[in-house]
């Protein structure tokens, strides 16, 4: 049924299964390094160690990879870890002063009504 077929088909859908293994291949590594390079783009502190890591997951096949992402996303160099700004830190501190300062005039009031001298 087979005999009369083109070799050259044979050689042809072979060399394609070849190239479609070493892209598969070469995706897979390519994929595992993307966490490295979003470490290398912010100046990630621990840069070497996600890199370090992103090899081992690719030996236990891709495991710690959603970890090393979020490792390497959740730092940046203008606001350092996390989604906190130093203006919003500044901010928030400004906001805490203004309340322990209200609750300081609360407290004198009540002191005042009651007569209390605590």
């Amino acid at each position: 049924m087979f005999d009369n077929l083109d070799p050259g088909l044979n050689w042809f859908a072979l060399g394609l299964l070849l190239f479609i293994i070493v892209m598969m291949f070469y995706g897979v590594i390519a994929i595992h390094d993307i966490p490295a390079q979003i470490a290398r783009s912010r100046h990630h502190p621990h840069e070497d160690a996600i890199h370090a890591a992103g090899w081992v997951s690719l030996f236990m096949l891709h495991v710690l990879w959603p970890f090393l992402w979020i490792w390497a996303m959740a730092y940046r160099p203008e606001r350092g870890w996390g989604f906190s700004s130093p203006a919003a830190e500044a901010a928030v501190e400004g906001d805490i002063k203004k309340l322990h300062e209200r609750l300081d005039k609360l407290e004198a009031a009540v002191k005042v009504k009651t007569g209390t001298s605590e």
